[in-house]
């Protein structure tokens, strides 16, 4: 994940959080779960930071979105508590796994503050940005 990749990503994902009139956190980090880009939007609340970051690590630490993950580590399934690891993780939907054209993982985005169906929607909005 370069910095010029990361920052269309997040021009992308402020455009369609505006179009939806929401405020969020967007996180972008490379393959190794390393920030590359964040932005924090006027009046987001403080926590989506955090959440942000997590959805975003999550994805590229188990290379799957986080609202996969959720399917493995809610209360029933067979991972529940996975959350818990790497410093802690993210088991609801707003972190989206990065590949490039090849299909290898070249980061994640997280997005964080409104509802978890428009984190994923703003996120895949701007990952889209990847392949445009």
């Amino acid at each position: 994940m370069n910095c010029t990749a990361a920052h269309a990503m997040l021009n992308a994902a402020l455009a369609e959080a505006h179009r939806m009139n929401v405020s969020v956190c967007i996180a972008i980090v490379d393959a190794a779960a390393w920030p590359v880009a964040f932005l924090r939007m006027d009046n987001t609340i403080l926590g989506a930071i955090d959440i942000a970051n997590k959805k975003a690590r999550t994805a590229v630490l188990f290379q799957m979105d986080s609202a996969e993950f959720a399917e493995i580590a809610h209360p029933n399934a067979h991972a529940y508590t996975l959350e818990n690891t790497n410093g802690g993780l993210i088991s609801f939907g707003g972190g989206l796994v990065l590949k490039d054209a090849d299909g290898t993982v070249v980061g994640a985005i997280g997005v964080s503050g409104a509802s978890t169906a428009d984190d994923i929607a703003i996120a895949t909005v701007a990952a889209r940005t990847l392949h445009a």
